[in-house]
């Protein structure tokens, strides 16, 4: 029997904020532009792949709280920063599918009609990276973290996901630090990968996360990925507790 999944559970994390409570509707499409190849002699029309695009679309509620979605969004919108966005569907639980995205956000809209609540929209486009110029844009991969805020102590390894197999071509991760009370030392959050799900070696490693802040960062890694991945977490802080959104696509 397929496996149907309802959309009440999908959350949204854009930088360092979750907007889940802000929105209800998520699009998301895939492309790759042909370049025709036919030439005199042919039966048929012939092509070749050329640039992959990619697009996510979000709609939901207006708010003017302070980092709210409206003052997330505006302030996306005027600024050169591209934006790291992670779909979950059916959050909570690790190993679930998601949409993993860098993309310039590319318009934001207000609706404020008469007889109904005020409510946003806004697109965004895929982004390659100047530097390694691989489009990492909107890909599909798996969430590595359940959503749950950790207290101090209990900082460690979490739930292994297993991919079925390797992958030779690099993957791209992205973090989202939305809430953040450890104090008396920073926090590191590593993807760690494995062969056996016995024997694990550190894989991406992000910027250690300063006490009592919060933070985003996409890090990417070239060659295989091995079969099974999981997030881990170690802190130099004495209190508190930290939520964190670990998501990652294979290439």
């Amino acid at each position: 029997m397929p496996t149907f999944v309802h959309g009440k559970g999908t959350a949204v994390y854009l930088d360092k904020y979750d907007l889940s409570g802000f929105f209800n509707s998520v699009d998301t499409s895939f492309s790759m532009d042909v370049a025709e190849t036919t030439s005199f002699g042919s039966s048929a029309k012939s092509y070749i792949p050329g640039l992959e695009d990619g697009t996510l679309s979000l709609s939901g509620l207006y708010s003017q709280d302070t980092d709210g979605v409206d003052d997330v969004l505006s302030t996306a919108l005027a600024t050169a920063t591209t934006p790291l966005v992670t779909v979950v569907f059916s959050a909570g639980t690790i190993g679930n599918k998601a949409i993993v995205a860098k993309a310039h956000e590319t318009s934001y809209g207000i609706s404020n009609p008469v007889g109904d609540v005020a409510s946003v929209s806004a697109e965004f486009n895929a982004s390659t990276d100047a530097t390694a110029n691989v489009t990492y844009g909107i890909r599909t991969g798996v969430i590595l973290t359940d959503g749950s805020s950790i207290a101090h102590g209990s900082l460690g390894n979490l739930a292994a996901v297993d991919n079925g197999a390797a992958t030779s071509a690099g993957a791209f991760a992205n973090l989202h630090v939305s809430a953040n009370t450890i104090s008396g030392g920073a926090t590191t959050i590593k993807i760690q990968s494995s062969a056996d799900n016995l024997s694990w070696a550190d894989l991406i490693t992000f910027t250690a996360v300063s006490a009592s802040t919060t933070t985003s960062e996409q890090k990417a890694v070239t060659g295989t990925v091995a079969r099974y991945l999981r997030a881990t977490a170690s802190t130099a802080g004495s209190s508190g507790a930290i939520t964190f959104h670990v998501s990652i696509a294979r290439f």
